[in-house]
């Protein structure tokens, strides 16, 4: 049963007065800008030298090719390099869907094709010793990067565009009593539907929701890349979601790239409940769990007024009771720990997507997937998200739907 909702203050007013300032205070004089653009288009050139220069040299240059290779090979990079900063332009500043798709692909394509480049140098050292001639090494290095990246990506798009997989687990809190112990939450994150139309996907991963038998189904954010009204479609099987008790949202930070407040209403609309900074409280059993949720940690910048509160979350809320926490983003777990939370749950960072980086998400959250401890109370589940952002690939980090079965710490096993 889901007893009350609380809140710490209204949240559903949109600060006009706020968002006038923020934008004065924004406002550069002409040659602050214009130095703004120089540095930003320097930075960028630098990047793609080097991103597609070393691919470039593995496979076109080094391998001694005849010149009309290299020089097809030479025009196919130079167009690459600069076709993509303006696909990118066009598709997430212009929102044009078909430019983001052709972008997104080819931020995938390079930097699997950077890494496995980068890797593929590895097998030239012990080819060095052999008789091997130097053109011949690096035919086979160019061999080695390019049939290694062609096959994950290939397997990476596969890997993005399917259904996730449920992945399990089981949970202990201590305070949770004995009427909840058994209850079934469900998790999605990181939907991200965009550029491509995956409107038969999402049905597809709601059917799967709903065949899991969920107390509770929460969504951590990163609905949408893209306004309501483009992405209508595709979010429209959440409002299909079956839950027991309550079905629970929470903002991402990519929210807060278009229109947070739209996605809040349309949530509501569809049944949901919004934890803007709030919480409520569900039952069984006779015991209580405090569901609470906050914005994005990204969000105090954005202009909309809205900011992570966690002290407003948890307003009212009986300092007794255990609480499960929404927070986008695992490095919000600090708050957590300092409020008492039993468990966090967050996305954000897709279990790296596309390997090896993972290791620069790990430098700016403290979990890249699955379940960790901080504190002497709090645990944080990160998922590795139900969807993608941007390139359409998933090399080493597949996708999940997370069912947690939390278990009492005064239940007998």
């Amino acid at each position: 049963m889901l007893v009350r909702v609380r809140g710490g203050r209204a949240r559903r007013e949109m600060k006009t007065e706020s968002a006038v300032a923020t934008t004065e205070d924004v406002r550069a004089e002409p040659g602050r800008r214009v130095g703004r653009r120089v540095a930003f288009a320097a930075v960028l050139v630098v990047v793609e030298a080097l991103l597609l220069g070393l691919p470039w040299w593995t496979l076109a240059l080094a391998p001694g090719w005849p010149t009309g290779v290299v020089a097809a090979g030479t025009v196919v990079f130079v167009a690459a390099a600069v076709a993509f900063p303006v696909l990118m332009n066009l598709g997430h500043r212009r929102a044009n869907d078909a430019a983001a798709r052709t972008g997104d692909t080819m931020l995938g394509v390079i930097g699997v094709l950077f890494v496995w480049c980068t890797l593929a140098q590895l097998v030239r050292l012990p080819l060095l010793a052999t008789d091997l001639s130097g053109t011949a090494v690096s035919r086979i290095v160019a061999g080695v990067g390019l049939v290694v990246t062609i096959g994950l990506l290939a397997w990476g798009y596969v890997e993005a565009m399917r259904l996730p997989r449920v992945a399990e687990r089981s949970v202990r809190l201590d305070r949770l009593g004995a009427g909840l112990d058994g209850l079934r939450v469900v998790l999605i994150t990181d939907t991200h539907y965009g550029p491509i139309d995956r409107a038969g996907w999402s049905r597809r991963v709601i059917d799967v929701v709903n065949e899991l038998d969920a107390d509770i189904v929460c969504h951590t954010g990163d609905i949408a890349d893209g306004s309501v009204t483009a992405r209508l479609a595709q979010a429209a099987p959440l409002g299909d979601v079956r839950a027991r008790l309550a079905r629970a949202y929470v903002t991402g930070n990519h929210e807060y790239y278009g229109e947070a407040q739209a996605w809040m209403d349309h949530m509501a609309r569809l049944g949901w409940s919004t934890l803007h900074n709030e919480h409520l409280v569900v039952e069984r059993g006779g015991d209580r769990l405090v569901v609470a949720g906050v914005d994005d940690r990204t969000a105090g910048s954005s202009g909309t007024g809205h900011r992570a509160d966690h002290a407003a979350a948890l307003a009212g809320a009986d300092p007794a009771l255990p609480v499960l926490l929404l927070a986008h983003q695992p490095q919000q777990i600090g708050l957590a720990v300092e409020h008492g939370v039993d468990l966090q749950l967050s996305g954000h960072t897709h279990g790296g997507q596309i390997w090896p980086f993972h290791y620069l998400v790990r430098l700016d959250q403290p979990s890249v997937a699955g379940l960790s401890r901080h504190g002497d109370r709090t645990q944080l589940y990160t998922s590795r998200g139900t969807g993608f952002w941007g390139p359409p690939f998933r090399v080493f980090a597949p996708s999940e739907i997370t069912v947690l079965t939390l278990r009492s710490g005064a239940a007998t096993s």
